[in-house]
């Protein structure tokens, strides 16, 4: 049987408007995410706030809307008040999550000063882990009130006078995992987050909250979790968290580019589990999904289990520091293809990190920042995914994996930005060995031409970028076109590709 993908695009087929805040990432205190990674005060090329501007550089050229912080496991164990006031006056704590120290020389204040270089918002995390209710509220109180209370003031006195007006706050962190610091039952997690939820909301009404979700979909748990914890805390909350990591720990290249399809899975389990919640709960609103954190992550672990039980106790070390494959960003795309498709209701999204911790962006301690290949699908992505999610009626020649059947040889999605009358398809051919005639019909969008097609491809899966130079990165396809409004290309054997078409009204 030919290979073939046939993709109909209509501006009527809509899915919804894409909250931008699918694009955001993450930034943990964890190995060299912030020292020498966004802030080392001794390169360079570091600002007079001690921020690397070529690390800036590339955070900006992404577009980055929003960055969870401080972590991840870290904020189980985090004491904010550490992470405030003079930097010469903070205390070293132990990181009980990574094993390491952490010097506060960068906190809330500082991360919000590189949030505004970056034009990016905070999404904060609160600790309900070896903490709780109070500290979150003290927490809020000290970013988000005018001046006039205890830690408002303390604010001020720290010489910040205006509220951060941090307006998403995470209650917790994979509070199901047993490596989490002060771990919680589905009952306890519930009761705990219903109480911080109820309290922040009473100090500022205006903050979106999410609830922590399973932590990924093999956990014993899942999705009786989600059950159980918003039965708890549906009248306060307006998300869930979810947490999905993939990697290719045996080498089977096919079935590893088919494991979005267990993204699909874990998105749609959770938003059954929300609805039945609703339903049960006799609710007017829907609570919906903040995936925020997803990546590839495997290809540094034998490296993290040595430094983490080895050598603990360093300021940071190098944790988690993933050397990503053409392969990945295949997945990548695939995983923000996913994302897409249900944009009615993932309305936040973290690519989990951002800098050198399994990162789009890579630094040199002393000397340069590069980007890694899952780099450019989270740009093009971010760049030209603005807009309208559109229904794909897609047909395309199927193959199987290990672990799946039917897996489509392209996946695909469009994005309709009618301000600027675009139109984005992102498709990928998960297709090893073969090219797929592609076609598209868009007759809906009448007189719209093609602008570019992008098209990142590598003869070699396993090809990397480093500070020396890039194996992969996108080029311009030379025979795709648009002919009486369809779009006809052929899409390379393992491709992403960025089809922009452009009004000419």
């Amino acid at each position: 049987m030919a290979k073939f993908a046939k993709l109909i695009v209509d501006q009527d087929f809509v899915i919804s408007p894409i909250d931008k805040r699918i694009y955001g990432s993450f930034i943990e205190h964890l190995g060299r995410a912030v020292y020498t990674g966004i802030y080392q005060p001794d390169h360079p090329s570091a600002d007079e706030q001690g921020f690397r501007k070529d690390v800036l550089k590339l955070v900006r050229d992404i577009n980055v809307p929003i960055v969870r912080y401080p972590g991840g496991n870290f904020v189980s164990n985090f004491f904010w008040e550490d992470s405030v006031g003079p930097v010469e006056q903070r205390p070293r704590r132990l990181d009980l999550a990574w094993r390491s120290t952490e010097p506060n020389w960068v906190g809330l204040h500082e991360f919000s000063q590189w949030c505004k270089k970056a034009d990016t918002q905070v999404m904060m995390a609160v600790n309900l882990g070896t903490r709780g209710v109070a500290d979150a509220c003290n927490l809020l109180e000290y970013c988000n009130m005018p001046a006039g209370t205890k830690y408002s003031d303390l604010r001020v006195k720290h010489g910040v006078r205006d509220p951060y007006g941090i307006k998403v706050w995470c209650l917790g962190n994979e509070m199901d995992g047993p490596w989490q610091m002060g771990s919680k039952t589905p009952e306890e997690y519930g009761r705990v987050s219903y109480e911080a939820a109820k309290a922040m909301k009473l100090i500022d009404p205006t903050i979106e909250l999410v609830s922590s979700g399973s932590s990924n979909t093999q956990m014993p748990t899942f999705p009786q979790w989600e059950a159980t914890t918003l039965t708890h805390n549906y009248e306060f909350v307006d998300y869930v968290s979810l947490h999905q990591y993939f990697g290719n720990r045996d080498g089977d290249s096919n079935n590893f580019l088919a494991l979005s399809m267990e993204m699909d899975y874990f998105i749609q389990t959770v938003l059954s589990t929300c609805n039945f919640v609703k339903a049960k709960k006799r609710g007017k609103k829907d609570i919906n999904l903040s995936f925020d954190e997803w990546n590839v992550w495997f290809h540094s672990n034998a490296d993290e289990e040595d430094i983490t039980e080895n050598h603990p106790w360093q300021i940071a070390p190098p944790l988690l520091e993933d050397v990503y494959t053409f392969e990945d960003a295949l997945l990548v795309g695939l995983m923000l293809i996913t994302l897409i498709k249900h944009a009615d209701r993932v309305k936040m999204a973290c690519l989990a990190q951002l800098v050198n911790v399994i990162a789009p962006i890579m630094t040199e301690k002393d000397g340069t920042a590069w980007r890694q290949t899952i780099y450019y699908p989270y740009l093009h992505a971010s760049k030209y995914g603005r807009g309208v999610a559109l229904q794909p009626v897609l047909s395309s020649s199927k193959h199987d994996t290990k672990d799946y059947t039917d897996v489509t040889d392209v996946d695909s999605v469009a994005v309709w930005n009618e301000e600027n009358q675009e139109v984005t398809i992102f498709a990928v051919n998960r297709d090893l060995n073969d090219a797929i005639d592609f076609q598209c019909d868009v007759r809906s969008f009448a007189g719209y031409g093609l602008l570019e097609h992008i098209v990142l491809t590598s003869d070699d899966l396993k090809a990397t970028n480093g500070p020396d130079g890039e194996k992969v990165a996108p080029v311009l396809a030379t025979d795709s076109k648009v002919e009486d409004g369809i779009f006809t290309a052929r899409l390379h054997p393992a491709s992403w590709n960025v089809i922009r078409l452009k009004g000419r009204g």
